[in-house]
């Protein structure tokens, strides 16, 4: 259908008050899942890279992966450079096409985080793409991003970040981690609220972003929908789906050396976990 940008789907779901989901590919087998997963659904989605499968391949084969995808697909798709470790490398999934970009300051002070987001900011501006930026820390690793705890959100932070970046969207910390969570994390859902409303009374209202999704209950995430979240992250459970589908198959066929055979098993179990998160995050047409 189209290659677009995130703007345009996360206004849609501040509008109606649902998420889209967000779905971090490492190859071509999981993001063509992905997008089978959409059209079965018939919903808008994001996929995403992060700095580390940007170096295991590079911003322009992603880019043009997807975006042949999308143009074939029944459905809006956007390409997102998630956790954007720097300047320079915003700027060459820029280049590259991406039609969205998150630069990740969260470990740096405020006023550092702040500058460095109005830098990538004014780059993005120019090429009409949106940028979503993150305050607050989630914890966890993923990739080569690891953080050792969560820093949680300041909501008048918050109302002082959103306004002098410009930033489109905006990660919060409330409790979630990258990777696997070891036991039930509790999320501070009322600091959500907080941010929220403290944002929309300044007439400064965006989307509000949920990392470190994998793993959590399908209830945790309507509720966290419910109070603003417009865009929810998954990884984790994508690649141990696609994990799970190849070591399936390659038990079941140990002579198998035909790597589309046990691509396609891969996929199917990705597309089975997109489905899933799509219907929690409720992005139905």
């Amino acid at each position: 259908m189209a290659y677009v940008t995130t703007k345009e789907l996360l206004a849609d779901a501040v509008s109606h008050r649902y998420a889209v989901g967000a779905f971090n590919c490492e190859n071509l087998e999981m993001a063509m899942a992905i997008v089978a997963a959409g059209e079965a659904c018939r919903a808008p989605l994001i996929i995403q890279t992060t700095p580390s499968t940007v170096n295991y391949a590079s911003v322009g084969l992603f880019a043009a992966m997807v975006r042949e995808l999308a143009e074939n697909a029944k459905i809006p798709v956007a390409l997102h450079l998630d956790h954007g470790s720097s300047y320079e490398l915003c700027e060459a999934a820029l280049d590259a096409g991406y039609s969205s970009v998150m630069i990740d300051g969260s470990k740096e002070s405020l006023e550092d985080n702040i500058a460095l987001t109005k830098r990538v900011v004014s780059l993005a501006s120019e090429k009409g793409i949106p940028v979503e930026a993150e305050l607050g820390t989630v914890g966890g690793k993923e990739d080569s991003t690891f953080s050792s705890g969560t820093a949680y959100t300041d909501p008048d932070d918050a109302l002082r970040f959103v306004r002098e970046t410009g930033c489109s969207s905006l990660a919060v910390g409330i409790g979630t981690a990258h990777g696997v969570y070891k036991g039930t994390p509790v999320l501070d859902t009322g600091r959500l609220s907080l941010i929220k409303d403290k944002l929309v009374s300044a007439g400064l209202e965006l989307p509000l972003v949920l990392h470190g999704a994998s793993g959590l209950s399908e209830k945790a995430i309507r509720e966290c929908i419910a109070r603003g979240i417009a865009k929810v992250n998954f990884a984790t459970e994508l690649r141990q789906a696609y994990t799970e589908g190849l070591k399936e198959y390659l038990l079941s066929d140990t002579d198998c050396f035909d790597p589309k055979k046990y691509g396609r098993a891969a996929m199917k179990k990705v597309q089975e976990a997109v489905i899933r998160r799509i219907e929690v995050c409720g992005d139905l047409a």
